[in-house]
């Protein structure tokens, strides 16, 4: 059975599996660049690589050495290999620096880098890397970390998801589940030890990404307007996105809801998942969903707790069913970032209904279908998307899974399998 995660209470350093992706593109690579959410490890990792080469990080969220950098970027961008710079969209300039050492040297594993705002926000004067620079999302921590398991689910499911199906049963209750989901995969929110103290941070982390972050990228005139925005879209998480709904309850113009939404989107607190671009014709949606990018921070940013999500009524198995499916689209992206195997995510959708959660398309074209369900048992309606995907793709589709709340794996025809959620993570 799978430890409980109440028993997560103050984390020890947890070994990050990014870290061996950053040492085999350092031997590739003259730039790598560390992108995602503030406070999800980034600055740890750099701080590895950092110690391995014997080598110090330069730390630009502190106010003293950000004006060292920004008065001479060329001096810190010239030091010896790998150069470590954290939070390097505070001083944009360092770039045009470390493009004029490249110019001269670019050899792999010059620099790394590490930024809490993506790469497109920055002002296209600043994006003087575009082509040398290899970026990597640094997501929450997975449920395997936290664990101290080795994930392979989403590598066994590219390469042959039946041998996913397994006779052991799943000792993982709903309660568990249910706990996980609102603890999400923030280091320093997990270090909280209650309940309390958790929703707290996850207030002070909104607060200081809306303020910090998301405002240094752009003036933004309603700033009191983002965090209730924020609210809104995550109110969606694992829906289609609708800007234009949400601006309405917000009480703000649609074009400018879409503006602060995309910088919710480069400060790493939500993200689209594309439709699927392949289709079947002018049946399928081409609207994107939005998913919050932690759980955890979803249920904070909805008010909800694990009693609530565990309730037996309506309107709680649909927020859970909401949540659910963004877990476990987080977890499937966050092992995606450390395969050298090339697949894309997207989610699919007729225009009469039948869809599902998640498509993942292989660099050869093969495709795979996930779909989540928070009941324990799968019925036959509950096949039609992951049909549809079968019928209309032939060979190209290489199988389906569903991922529910019950406890075994079977095969429920041919090419399409049932596990429990749990099956992301155990050996």
């Amino acid at each position: 059975m799978l430890a409980r995660m109440g028993t997560v209470g103050i984390l020890e350093h947890v070994p990050r599996r990014l870290a061996e992706v950053v040492a085999r593109r350092l031997r590739e690579e003259p730039v790598v660049a560390l992108h995602g959410p503030r406070t999800v490890g980034k600055s740890t990792l750099l701080d590895e690589v950092a110690l391995t080469h014997g080598q110090d990080r330069v730390d630009l969220d502190d106010p003293a050495t950000r004006q060292a950098v920004a008065g001479d970027p060329g001096l810190f961008a010239g030091g010896p290999s790998p150069v470590c710079i954290d939070e390097y969209q505070h001083v944009p300039s360092v770039l045009d620096a470390i493009k004029a050492e490249l110019n001269r040297d670019l050899r792999p594993g010059r620099f790394v880098l590490t930024g809490s705002t993506t790469y497109a926000s920055l002002p296209l004067t600043a994006q003087s890397l575009t082509g040398r620079l290899h970026r990597l999302t640094v997501w929450p921590l997975s449920q395997g970390e936290l664990g101290g398991v080795r994930e392979t689910f989403v590598e066994a499911l590219l390469d042959d998801p039946a041998s996913l199906v397994s006779l052991a049963a799943s000792g993982t209750t709903r309660e568990d589940y249910t706990e996980r989901i609102a603890a999400g995969g923030f280091p320093l929110a997990l270090r909280r030890s209650g309940e309390v103290a958790r929703s707290r941070w996850f207030d002070d982390f909104v607060a200081l990404v809306v303020e910090r972050d998301v405002m240094e990228l752009t003036r933004v005139r309603q700033r009191q307007a983002l965090p209730r925005l924020l609210g809104e879209l995550a109110g969606q998480t694992a829906g289609l996105l609708s800007v234009a709904s949400a601006a309405r309850r917000v009480g703000i113009e649609p074009s400018t809801a879409e503006n602060y939404t995309k910088l919710l989107e480069a400060a790493y607190l939500i993200y689209r998942l594309p439709a699927w671009g392949r289709t079947l014709g002018s049946r399928v949606g081409a609207t994107p969903k939005v998913h919050v990018v932690d759980s955890g921070l979803a249920a904070r940013l909805l008010r909800l707790t694990p009693s609530r999500l565990g309730r037996r009524v309506p309107a709680a198995l649909t927020e859970l069913g909401h949540l659910l499916e963004t877990f476990v689209v987080n977890e499937i992206l966050k092992q995606l970032s450390w395969l050298d195997t090339t697949a894309t995510a997207a989610h699919f959708r007729t225009r009469d209904g039948v869809e599902v959660d998640l498509v993942l398309e292989r660099h050869d074209g093969a495709i795979l279908g996930i779909e989540v369900k928070t009941s324990p048992r799968v019925s036959n309606t509950d096949l039609a998307g992951l049909r549809a995907l079968k019928h209309g793709f032939g060979d190209d589709f290489l199988g389906g899974v569903i991922l529910n709340l019950g406890q075994h794996s079977y095969t429920a025809e041919p090419g399409i399998y049932v596990l429990p959620v749990d099956r992301l993570w155990s050996a």
